[in-house]
């Protein structure tokens, strides 16, 4: 690219983005505590999240990923699995895409929703890890019913976007990437979209 002000994003995205951090090479190797596969392949991303856990400090000792993705998907989880190395289970599963944007001095706006995989997978990974060690109790299953099939968003997951400022498909889109790939949801997404809306802040 001859022309640096055709690039979009921060000087950290970029970084993550040509020199990826913590990669997984081969899974077969790796013998992780936790797996966490979020997406389709034959319909779009897909993000792979492994796990190694140290079981006396609670703390995620390595975390390894593989994504088919864009850019920002690809600095995306590189930074996630910095943030999450160190860090206890439950400070780990809290980690949000919002956090991933700021550590990454901020996405552009349509690209907000590259950051949703990462931080979905390593849950996953987490209750995965609990699950495996006879913790079920822990696990923090999402309760809800799965509208987008290809990357497993529920009718939770929207009312959420919904609660945190989304007001249109393409606002939806921003916060959970609903729709980016078959989009065969489309028509329920907005129908459940008008639906939180009405709930939650019309004046009754």
């Amino acid at each position: 690219m001859d022309n640096q002000s055709e690039w979009l994003y921060s000087d950290k995205v970029k970084e993550h983005f040509m020199r990826p951090h913590n990669i997984l090479e081969d899974e077969a190797s790796f013998q992780a505590d936790g797996r966490g596969l979020v997406g389709n392949i034959k319909c779009g991303d897909q993000m792979l999240v492994l796990i190694k856990v140290d079981k006396k400090a609670n703390i995620i000792a390595d975390c390894k990923w593989k994504t088919y993705g864009c850019a920002s998907a690809i600095a995306s989880t590189s930074i996630l699995s910095d943030m999450a190395k160190g860090k206890t289970l439950d400070e780990a599963y809290s980690l949000t895409s919002k956090d991933i944007a700021k550590e990454l001095g901020g996405l552009p706006e349509h690209k907000i929703h590259c950051s949703v995989l990462g931080d979905k997978a390593l849950r996953l990974a987490i209750d995965d890890y609990y699950t495996r060690n006879n913790q079920a109790e822990k696990v923090k299953q999402e309760k809800g019913h799965i509208i987008c099939q290809c990357l497993g968003i529920t009718d939770k997951e929207i009312e959420e976007a919904v609660l945190e400022g989304a007001r249109d498909y393409i606002g939806l889109q921003e916060r959970t990437k609903i729709g980016t790939v078959c989009g065969k949801c489309k028509d329920k997404s907005i129908e459940l979209l008008e639906e939180y809306k009405s709930k939650h802040f019309q004046d009754k």
